[in-house]
């Protein structure tokens, strides 16, 4: 399994390194971390990534809305670091500091738009269709951050836009499903904090109090779901990848990036 990464300004934080791949490899430590908003980091916090961890890209998922309304993180000031922002959401329009500061929340975080109905993993998996077919070139884009060196992937709670893009990048690396899904799930040994930090943001926590606590929690069967539907449709993440303008030479350097000893 990956290890946690204990900051004070982020409560999902994990190495993906230590990840088996189906030859007998391993994803290499410190290549990939994944992560909750990263708004928050404290000076502790951003030395134990740049200098410690050798961070040198943020893949930063949220919607430009979302971005707007909690400002710049501490990272846009490290030189060392590049900041790509890459949205899963259609961006109806650029909002600036002072236009977001006067917009209704309620009706500018995009996934709010949705029509929800039938079981929630099914809902999630439909969600999760809906990010490739929206925004195929961020999530091409995303793997070829990854594939250029060490990268941190987040969105809000870094469950299921940063699921989506890192189940992807493990799965062109080599990782087997069943790591892929564990992975995934494992997002929920941290859910409670998740969410309290969220609540405490005016920008997610009355979308968070407007549904169930466990339409939150990363179930299996969603990203199993979801694979699932990817392997009918598309020949799998490669097939759909490769449909959106991927390379063999896109593959043998994010395998390069991720793969220990490759």
């Amino acid at each position: 399994m990956s290890e946690w990464i204990e900051l004070e300004g982020a409560v999902n934080v994990r190495d993906l390194g230590g990840l088996p791949t189906a030859d007998g490899g391993a994803i290499r430590p410190g290549a990939l971390l994944r992560s909750d908003n990263l708004q928050d980091l404290t000076p502790a916090d951003v030395h134990r990534l740049t200098t410690d961890l050798g961070l040198r890209n943020v893949i930063d998922l949220r919607s430009e809305a979302e971005v707007n309304l909690t400002g710049p993180g501490p990272l846009t000031d490290v030189p060392t670091v590049t900041i790509h922002h890459l949205s899963l959401f259609t961006e109806g329009g650029r909002y600036t500091d002072v236009e977001a500061d006067a917009l209704d929340t309620d009706k500018i975080l995009p996934w709010q738009s949705r029509q929800e109905a039938g079981p929630e993993s099914d809902r999630s998996v439909g969600h999760y269709l809906g990010y490739l077919a929206d925004r195929p070139d961020s999530v091409v884009g995303a793997l070829r951050v990854i594939a250029g060196g060490t990268s941190i992937v987040h969105c809000a709670a870094g469950k299921d836009r940063t699921g989506v893009v890192v189940a992807f990048a493990l799965h062109v690396a080599g990782v087997p499903r069943e790591e892929i899904v564990a992975d995934y799930a494992a997002t929920g040994e941290r859910l409670e904090a998740i969410l309290a930090r969220l609540r405490s943001s005016p920008v997610y926590a009355q979308d968070l109090d407007s549904r169930p606590a466990d339409t939150h929690m990363p179930h299996p069967q969603t990203m199993e779901k979801f694979l699932a539907v990817i392997d009918e449709r598309h020949d799998g993440p490669l097939g759909w990848l490769e449909r959106h303008g991927w390379t063999d030479e896109d593959t043998a350097a994010l395998r390069a990036t991720l793969r220990d000893g490759d």
